[in-house]
């Protein structure tokens, strides 16, 4: 397959996965199969493809982010005045990010296969209809209104995403539901959250395999840059509005058919 075609196909699956809880990653890892594109240069260009959809997020909430670094210089780590700042940012990421870099290696090469997708899309698919069932009855309803406990809550439930197939939007989402956050207020923290654990867990990836790279590659990967960036943004407006109408459910069954078709036709 022409190699400009397999990158609009796995922008299109980045962009449109990312930040919907389906599992980017298990997503990416299914379609990569399929296409016969599994090789190191894959599994870089998968990574790098994320930050589109990371510049989306950021465009998308720039006036969200312009004032919490303008709480920052006021405040400095001070959360007193209220409002979502870098420290709730921060606790939401922290745990993510101290195990995600113990255990990289063991996810690398025990989790990245078709299988263990599997399995995180029929575990994740249950974790989101056990936080439907169980939300909280007064949930917050305002990012301004999350407690710096909660936002370290979300992040212990982020955890659970470092299993490929899991989706760190549906770990984030369902866990901020549980931790007494509204649907749709949980998905945009995820969605702001997102910024700089990305960052780093990409960033970290690339240092590590860079070198697999040679200047002809770039044409390849900016076309897969640019398509998961403007299809990711137009997800993220799109799912939100979905996500006020119907909750999570739709996305658990979504979860649970793939895994089924692809276990009974693919493997």
């Amino acid at each position: 397959m022409n190699q400009y075609l397999i990158a609009t196909v796995l922008g299109i699956v980045e962009g449109l996965t990312e930040y919907i809880p389906v599992s980017s990653t298990g997503h990416l890892i299914l379609t990569g199969a399929l296409l016969g594109f599994t090789d190191q240069k894959a599994a870089t260009f998968e990574v790098f493809i994320q930050l589109g959809a990371i510049l989306a997020v950021l465009l998308l909430y720039r006036e969200r982010f312009r004032q919490m670094l303008r709480l920052f210089r006021r405040n400095g780590l001070s959360v007193k005045s209220g409002g979502l700042s870098v420290v709730h940012i921060g606790a939401a990421m922290a745990p993510a990010l101290a195990m995600g870099y113990l255990c990289h290696k063991a996810i690398k090469t025990y989790l990245f296969s078709e299988e263990t997708v599997l399995i995180g899309l029929v575990a994740g698919g249950i974790f989101m209809l056990l936080a439907t069932r169980y939300q909280a009855r007064r949930p917050v309803d305002s990012l301004d209104e999350i407690s710096v406990k909660q936002a370290f809550s979300v992040g212990l439930f982020q955890c659970l995403s470092l299993w490929p197939g899991f989706s760190r939007s549906g770990a984030t989402i369902a866990g901020g539901m549980l931790s007494g956050l509204k649907a749709n207020v949980a998905a945009e923290l995820s969605f702001i959250v997102a910024v700089p654990v990305m960052f780093a867990a990409t960033g970290y990836d690339l240092l590590k395999s860079y070198q697999f790279l040679a200047a002809g590659d770039l044409p390849f990967f900016a076309v897969g840059f640019l398509v998961s960036f403007f299809v990711a943004w137009l997800a993220i407006v799109w799912f939100l509005r979905l996500l006020n109408k119907l909750g999570l459910a739709p996305f658990a069954w979504y979860r649970f058919a793939l895994a089924a078709l692809y276990w009974l036709f693919i493997l």
